[in-house]
């Protein structure tokens, strides 16, 4: 997606040689009309596949997940970081670790929302290590509904996160898959 790497050649910051910060478009300040046009080619990438749902992670894979929601006509459910009073029935729950933020969370999501007749469309911004999909895949699975894809902003290919989905059977759709962040530099996958 030209766009994307356009937004990340001239306002991501390169802060070693795994992470890349791209908070004043995605996960910080959200770029509204980039996260329109992440919503439209996400629908257009997975328009064929009977989509009934969209799961994501609060917060930073909301807007994009929202706005592909919007143009797949479908509900987007998010799994929250931290346990709600309000969030007490019948939850679905997974942990995953954050290697940006270096802490262990439980994420839930509320049952209810999502049964075995669902075919789920699960959203990222980053895929760098797939712990986040892999919660997000076992926390579908816990309610019998299924995979369709794994819908990426931001892949860092160097590191396994991909290939471990792949090889795991998931379709996965990166807009933008990075080869390296060496040298404070973003190389793109070609």
């Amino acid at each position: 997606m030209r766009l994307l790497e356009e937004k990340i050649k001239n306002e991501g910051r390169v802060i070693n040689d795994n992470v890349l910060k791209v908070d004043s478009f995605l996960n910080h300040q959200i770029d509204p009309q980039l996260m329109n046009e992440i919503g439209k080619e996400f629908a257009r990438s997975f328009a064929a596949d009977g989509i009934t749902k969209i799961v994501t992670i609060e917060s930073s894979g909301i807007a994009p997940a929202v706005m592909a929601g919007l143009y797949m006509n479908v509900p987007v459910i998010f799994a929250r970081k931290r346990k709600s009073v309000t969030l007490t029935d019948y939850l679905l729950t997974a942990s995953v670790h954050s290697f940006t933020k270096n802490e262990t969370n439980e994420l839930a999501i509320a049952g209810k929302y999502l049964n075995e007749n669902d075919k789920v469309l699960i959203i990222d911004d980053f895929l760098a290590n797939g712990e986040a999909a892999l919660a997000l895949v076992k926390m579908v699975k816990q309610a019998n509904a299924s995979v369709a894809g794994i819908g990426i902003v931001i892949e860092k290919a160097f590191q396994p996160g991909g290939r471990l989905l792949q090889e795991a059977g998931y379709r996965v759709e990166s807009l933008v898959r990075i080869a390296s962040l060496e040298g404070a530099k973003v190389h793109f996958v070609e």
